[in-house]
Parts: C-alpha cells; sequence; structure tokens
C-alpha cells in the first residue's frame, strides 16, 4: 500500500490537524488490508466477470491482538445493509476479531474467512464461539457480484496484508467496484490529531463510499452536485436504480479510552461528516457504522476462558470531554469521503457500464 496518490488535502481546505498519515491507521495498534480483484471486460457473463470487487480488513489491535477485546459500539442510519455480528456488539460492548468489508452478496464467504484465519493466527480462539463483523455495500453496477468470485482466501489475504502506515484509497479492497455521488467511489481514510486535557489522542476513519446522487454533492459547503450534473451514466442509463442508491459502511477508531456507549455516540456522529458531504439519507443506501476504542484491551473479554476471578477495570473519559472527539469524527469523515473520491480513477466495469473519475481540478478553488 501506498501514499503516492494525490489527496483531497492536496486541493482543498479542512478543519483540524491530521495524524501523519491522515489515516485510521495513526491509531496506533490499527491495521488495515485489502485484496482487490479485477479482472475481465465486456458484457456479464454470471461467474465469469467482469469483476470489480475485493475486500477490506481491519484489525483494531494489529495481528498479534486477534481475540482480545475492545469496547466498541455501532449505530444503523439506515438499515438498508448489513453488518453482521452487530447484535453482539450491542450487546457486549465490544469486538474482538478482525472487521471486514466487501460487496453485499460476498458477505458469507468473507465471513468465514475472516473466522478461519482468526483461529489460525490465535489457536487459543479454537476453543470459543464467534461472530465475525462483516460490512457490505452492493457494486453490482460495475461488477459480477453474483458471480462468487469472492472465497474464504480473498478474505484471507486481505487480512495477511494488513499494516500499518499510509493507506491506497479509492478503487482498493472491498471499495473496488463503489460509486459515490455518481462518480467513481470506494475506499477513502482520514484521521485528527486530538487534545483532551494534556493528553494526545488520534481518531481515525475508514469509510467504503457508495452512495450519494450527483445533485446532493457538497464539499467544503460548496454545492457541486448540480455544477457536476454532466457525464452521469449512472442516472441517464439502462441502470435500474434510483438516484443515491447504494450504501456506506464506516469504521471509527481511537485510542482514546471509551465505554462502549461513548463509541455508540462516536458511531452516530458519522452521519454527519456524511451530511457535510451532501447526501441526506437515501431509502436504498444502508448506512452503518462501527466504532472501538483500542485502550482498555482485554478488560471486556467475554469469550470461553476469559472468565477470569475479581473485577475488571475500565478507565474512560468523561463524557463532557466527548465533545473534541465528536468534533474530529465529523471532520475525518467528510475527508475520507473525498479522499476516496479524488483518489478513484474512471471504472469500466460489466455491460460497459462506466463510473467517471470525480473532476478533481474543480477543487482548485475552494481553498479557505
Amino acid at each position: 500500500m501506498t501514499s503516492d496518490h494525490r489527496r483531497a488535502r492536496d486541493l482543498v481546505d479542512f478543519d483540524g490537524t491530521p495524524g501523519p498519515w491522515n489515516a485510521i491507521t495513526d491509531v496506533p495498534g490499527v491495521e488495515v488490508g485489502y485484496t482487490t480483484l479485477i479482472d475481465g471486460d465486456g458484457p456479464l457473463v454470471p461467474g465469469e466477470g467482469p469483476v470489480r470487487t475485493g475486500v477490506t480488513a481491519i484489525l483494531p489491535l494489529g495481528h498479534e491482538g486477534v481475540g482480545t477485546a475492545v469496547a466498541a459500539g455501532m449505530f444503523s442510519f439506515n438499515g438498508n445493509g448489513e453488518l453482521t455480528g452487530s447484535h453482539w456488539v450491542e450487546e457486549s460492548g465490544s469486538l474482538a476479531l478482525p472487521v471486514a468489508i466487501t460487496n453485499t452478496h460476498a458477505v458469507g464467504p468473507v465471513h468465514r474467512g475472516v473466522l478461519e484465519w482468526s483461529l489460525a493466527q490465535n489457536p487459543a480462539l479454537q476453543q470459543g464461539w464467534h461472530l465475525p463483523v462483516v460490512g457490505e455495500t452492493f457494486d453490482g453496477y460495475l461488477n459480477d457480484i453474483n458471480g462468487r468470485h469472492v472465497r474464504e482466501e480473498t478474505a484471507i489475504t486481505a487480512l495477511d496484508a494488513a499494516t500499518s502506515g499510509p493507506l491506497a484509497e479509492g478503487s482498493v479492497g472491498g471499495g473496488t467496484g463503489m460509486n459515490c455521488y455518481g462518480f467513481k467511489g470506494g475506499t477513502g481514510t482520514a484521521s485528527r490529531a486530538v487534545t483532551v486535557g494534556e493528553q494526545p489522542y488520534v481518531v481515525g476513519i475508514l469509510t467504503q463510499a457508495n452512495f450519494g446522487s450527483r445533485e446532493e454533492l457538497t464539499i467544503r459547503g460548496r454545492q457541486l452536485g448540480r455544477q457536476l450534473a454532466d457525464d452521469n451514466p449512472m442516472e441517464t442509463s439502462d441502470w435500474l436504480a434510483p438516484p443515491g442508491s447504494g450504501s456506506c459502511i464506516t469504521m471509527v477508531a481511537t485510542d482514546a479510552p471509551l465505554l462502549p456507549g461513548q463509541c455508540k455516540a462516536l458511531a452516530r456522529r458519522v452521519s454527519m461528516g456524511l451530511a457535510r458531504t451532501g447526501t441526506t439519507g437515501s431509502h436504498v443506501s444502508g448506512d452503518v457504522f462501527l466504532a472501538f476504542s483500542t485502550a482498555n484491551a482485554g478488560a471486556l473479554d467475554s469469550g470461553i476462558g476469559s472468565a477470569r476471578t475479581g473485577w475488571r477495570q475500565l478507565d474512560f473519559l468523561p463524557w463532557p470531554a466527548m465533545n473534541v472527539l465528536y468534533d474530529a469524527v465529523v471532520r475525518a469523515t467528510e475527508e475520507a469521503v473525498v479522499n476516496a473520491l479524488v483518489a478513484a480513477e474512471t471504472m469500466i466495469g460489466r455491460d460497459g457500464h462506466r463510473s467517471p473519475g470525480f473532476p478533481n481540478d474543480v477543487l482548485g478553488g475552494l481553498r479557505d
């Protein structure tokens, strides 16, 4: 994974101070890996292609922390989507395995791939029960989504590849075949460095952006969608999905010590970051968000073999201190979406369906 592509911050000003990589991996311990599948051209032949899809893997505590629980909370802004394992995240307030994001019809093999990889990575997990967390967005406009191209080993490859450092964006991993505001979308990430008292923390965002109609698009308060109404094949071709179709899965990570309810509060603020980019939340868009804190690792373990005697303790920020983290989530989410647009290039997929790359030159006049 490299950082040699242009990013939105190179073209337009954003509020807040990012971490060194301006990515979710600025949160210490967090690792991300991709598997990107691009193959074939021409008419759709189910099972053969064209293929434009993949898997994104997020490891909250890296390879060494698989099976160790962290505090977590999720929020469904619009439930026309899937995030497996979310009921247990809600019940236990925790997350212990990697998270994966893929296309809508590949949740099953990715779920199994995460499980198999986790059992191999930490053999102590063999005796337990597990509910992997896998999210999805729909890439059927460009991809042979029913072709079973994503397999267990696709997820395993993404997990094996997970690392810290700068991240590729746009048409990579689970975001490979996604569209955003009628342009080519996909994977975007950003971060914010914050201080609570005198203690520094980081808030990181990774989003799989596959939402929004062209006319809604807003960047840094400027309504660009109507100005860029031309060249919008998703809304002018024979594609049957209504404008705004798609979904958005977003991960929020922080090293600030939080309660599960505070993680859920962070996840809710993703909605406000997306709103800054123009979306009003389409009925046909599944927008589901998950936040976790890497602090207090292991304190919320609840699997077999974790029932230690004695009390558990959690350090956590006082609720009034959360405002600075809320601000960071909103600002980093906004930037992550624009990063996905800036990084993604025009892609042609099944049946000649074309998703145009965002015209980055229009951002030149948006500096403060």
